[in-house]
């Protein structure tokens, strides 16, 4: 049974796990959570053996790329166990092992990261401005972030950076972030606000279409199309003028369901197959009753059987509910 594809109800073969650690972190960005966040108790969260049966049973399916996520992952205690164990699954069904960070801990991990076998790590950073950083993630650490994309760097780790496009907040960011990562080497990957959560702002007032920063962009540099394809959101151009690689995230102005390959499992053991929707099959009752091995395969069945065709985001009129009640936080980023 355990070497059977993953694959869903519309054809697409499932490659690709986003497993999260911890729904904990320490910035609060305001797009993703509220200031004063009630977090899981640990009885809820699944122990790191618990997360590494998940992980494995995905790998007997034909996953070979698992990112590690969150919150914030590095917070997680004892977290470098689990990279070492997956890391001994690099070549044995496990093609790439990766993490997203914010970064704040990537100074004290990085070496040991890449000694686990991780070779890439995606940072979110908004921007560089230290006072626009410091209001936008409620903690003044952005020393501490770029601390951690030198560590990352100094010791052979390919670095992304993901930046959150923020009406009216960083948009005159976007292309110093731009030349500043492509100057070192990093890509980066503007992604568009998501309606996931309730947080003190509205999301609709946070809204900055791709389309437009696009076009902007399109004024100063030259934006050349690639091939590219994770199976992932992202799409990509070459910025001729840096020679650097730019993606763009757009799940509100271009749906991007068609080759969608991934699942999300948060750390609490709930798999959801599609981030812009509700419906999630409970893995962590399988993993604590009397048979986890065959009841967490007979689960990810059923997954496949209900992940479905496309998202459901949307933010159409200012005041509107999110799109998605949990926070991405608690899903996984």
């Amino acid at each position: 049974m355990n070497d059977r594809a993953l694959i869903d109800a519309f054809g697409r073969k499932i490659t690709y796990l986003r497993l999260s650690v911890t729904d904990r972190c320490d910035l609060r960005c305001a797009y993703c959570m509220a200031e004063d966040m009630t977090f899981l108790p640990k009885r809820e969260v699944l122990s790191l053996e618990e997360l590494e049966s998940v992980a494995a049973a995905f790998i007997d399916r034909g996953v070979n790329k698992i990112r590690i996520t969150g919150g914030e992952p590095l917070v997680r205690r004892n977290v470098m166990t689990l990279f070492e164990r997956l890391g001994a699954r690099l070549g044995d069904g496990l093609e790439e092992l990766t993490l997203t960070t914010n970064a704040t801990q990537l100074a004290k991990y990085a070496a040991d990261l890449k000694l686990a076998g991780v070779r890439r790590v995606n940072i979110s950073l908004d921007t560089r401005d230290e006072d626009k950083f410091a209001r936008l993630t409620r903690r003044r650490a952005l020393s501490q972030v770029l601390a951690g994309v030198d560590a990352a760097q100094d010791v052979g780790l390919k670095v992304k950076i993901n930046m959150v496009a923020l009406k009216d907040f960083n948009q005159n960011d976007i292309a110093p972030m731009i030349e500043w990562a492509h100057g070192r080497g990093m890509d980066v990957t503007l992604i568009e606000v998501m309606p996931l959560g309730e947080i003190e702002e509205d999301r609709f007032d946070q809204y900055l279409p791709l389309t437009q920063v696009r076009d902007d962009l399109e004024t100063r540099w030259t934006l050349t199309p690639m091939a590219q394809r994770t199976g992932g959101p992202a799409r990509y151009v070459r910025v001729e003028e840096t020679g650097g690689v730019l993606g763009f995230i757009t799940p509100l102005t271009n749906n991007f369901c068609a080759g969608c390959n991934r699942v999300r499992v948060t750390c609490t053991g709930q798999i959801y197959m599609c981030l812009g929707r509700e419906d999630r099959i409970d893995l962590r009752a399988a993993l604590r009753g009397d048979e986890p091995d065959r009841a967490l395969h007979e689960a990810l069945d059923r997954a496949m059987r209900g992940k479905p065709e496309r998202h459901a985001f949307d933010i159409d009129a200012p005041g509107a509910a999110p799109a998605v009640a949990r926070h991405m936080s608690a899903t996984g980023g």
